[in-house]
């Protein structure tokens, strides 16, 4: 993938989550916090959690700033740490690219909310694909 306005795939789009920045090394995702996503306590599951932070790390190594030459990723390794309680009322997943090589890569990520608490943070592992 290397266009930002390629459609979300269908569990994006389930769980309301889309894409908002991506360039090389980088990428955001956002989402509503809705009642849909909740645990049984009401706030957010580590899923949804966990789902923004392995998304955009997997897609932060995935620019080739080629429309035409498109690729996707294979986690092969995901850690999250969950840090804190949103407050706010949407998740923001800010991913950067730390290393690799040409199909294995690295990236960590951070989840705030927007009133900017610290929700979680994820490393992986990852390797490329050509779509």
């Amino acid at each position: 993938m290397s266009d930002i306005t390629d459609p979300p795939s269908a569990f994006a789009t389930l769980l309301g989550y889309e894409l908002t920045d991506w360039r090389e090394g980088f990428a955001r995702y956002e989402m509503d916090i809705t009642d849909k996503l909740g645990n049984r306590q009401g706030i957010p599951h580590g899923g949804v959690h966990a789902t923004l932070i392995d998304s955009a790390m997997g897609i932060s190594g995935c620019w080739t700033g080629d429309a035409e030459l498109r690729m996707t990723s294979l986690t092969l390794s995901l850690n999250v740490q969950y840090i804190g309680k949103a407050q706010g009322s949407r998740l923001i997943c800010e991913a950067h690219l730390t290393g690799g090589g040409r199909s294995i890569y690295y990236a960590e990520a951070t989840l705030t909310d927007d009133l900017g608490t610290l929700v979680a943070k994820g490393t992986g592992v990852f390797k490329r694909r050509q779509a």
